[in-house]
């Protein structure tokens, strides 16, 4: 993608992404990581309940259709809510590398218009770790792998500590989260976003 910010541009010392050895495996559900997320969480009523697949090496694949709570324009999508699907697949590759990370910048390519009623294909990888950053693209198709891209994006991660959420979340909703017993849940809620 020409004409990109050189702060989405991975740097030359950069390393390639390895996927963590507990990732789960190429074809898995990856699942909500968190019940009320907007983008995957059940929890949500006008969520997106965006379902992500891991795939190989360091990749998701994921799917979303669009409702009528998700329009802007009549009959269209809104472009922060496909935005918003992009960053949330992009933020399920950080489960794949099993760290904590949040989006650092996002930019995002609008090239067509997505109908109300349309299954958003959206693909995903990582491309690069420099320490604490991790550099992600995207892209999504209308109706499947084969279809026409409608969205594209490019992603800056940048990895962070558990305490990022408890210092700047709300209390309650932290402490719901923290008093989970299943430790695989406990962690993903922290996963992904600012």
């Amino acid at each position: 993608m020409s004409g990109r910010n050189t702060a989405l541009t991975p740097p030359e010392d950069a390393a390639a992404p390895v996927r963590h050895p507990d990732a789960p495996a190429p074809g898995e559900l990856l699942g909500a990581h968190y019940e009320h997320c907007f983008g995957c969480g059940g929890g949500q009523p006008h969520g997106l309940h965006l379902q992500a697949r891991a795939g190989d090496g360091v990749s998701v694949t994921a799917e979303f259709t669009v409702r009528p709570a998700h329009q802007g324009a009549p009959g269209l999508a809104h472009g922060g809510v496909l935005a918003t699907a992009l960053d949330e697949t992009l933020g399920s590759l950080n489960w794949l590398l099993r760290v904590i990370a949040v989006t650092g910048r996002l930019e995002t390519d609008f090239v067509r218009p997505v109908p109300v009623g349309t299954v958003l294909r959206l693909e995903a990888e990582v491309t690069a770790v420099a320490g604490r950053k991790i550099y992600g693209t995207a892209v999504g198709r209308i109706g499947g792998p084969g279809g026409p891209v409608a969205v594209r994006a490019d992603a800056l991660f940048i990895e962070v500590k558990v305490d990022h959420f408890i210092d700047n979340g709300r209390p309650e909703e932290i402490r719901a989260a923290m008093a989970d017993p299943d430790q695989v849940r406990r962690a993903r809620a922290f996963e992904v976003n600012p």
